[in-house]
């Protein structure tokens, strides 16, 4: 097992989980390749995306189908600026490559978006881009000692009766 695997094996242990971390032979990098390889609907991956909320980094944690509102993601951290930083500024950070972000093993914060709750299971980054275990979302909050809130962007409303009228 890659040495960024295991560290993601032994942190879940660490706080009591009995997930298995799982090495795939294809991509898990982005939410689309890892529904694919695991044979689930992309809602169900749990991608983990890193910003700099001010100068600190935070691990935000949402479904593979949601993009992340960045106002929001300001809001709930009480910050004044949030951006994305570069491939390498996301491994200093975590110690993982873009792509294998993991929820855990890491100690940055985290933030999981509670839009992840409407899956029964759901899959997680572990430390490569093709590793991935799976949880559910207490269990992913419980370990990451992540802190739960609306980070994704709303969906689009129902069309109004005269829209297009």
């Amino acid at each position: 097992m890659h040495k960024n695997a295991s560290r993601v094996q032994e942190a879940l242990r660490a706080a009591g989980s009995d997930a298995q971390v799982v090495e795939l032979p294809g991509s898990t990098r982005t939410s689309a390749e890892a529904a694919a390889a695991i044979g689930v609907e992309v809602g169900q991956i749990a991608k983990s995306l890193v910003f700099m909320v001010d100068r600190e980094p935070v691990v935000a944690v949402l479904s593979g189908s949601d993009r992340l509102d960045l106002d929001k993601l300001r809001r709930l951290r009480g910050a004044t600026q949030v951006h994305r930083p570069d491939a390498d500024a996301v491994r200093a950070a975590t110690g993982f490559p873009i792509g294998g972000v993991s929820p855990v093993g890491h100690g940055a914060p985290v933030v999981v978006d509670r839009g992840l709750a409407a899956y029964e299971v759901i899959w997680a980054a572990a430390g490569t881009p093709n590793a991935v275990y799976p949880t559910t979302f207490d269990e992913l909050v419980a370990v990451s000692g992540g802190d739960v809130g609306d980070v994704r962007v709303d969906p689009p409303g129902p069309a109004s009766a005269t829209e297009g009228a």
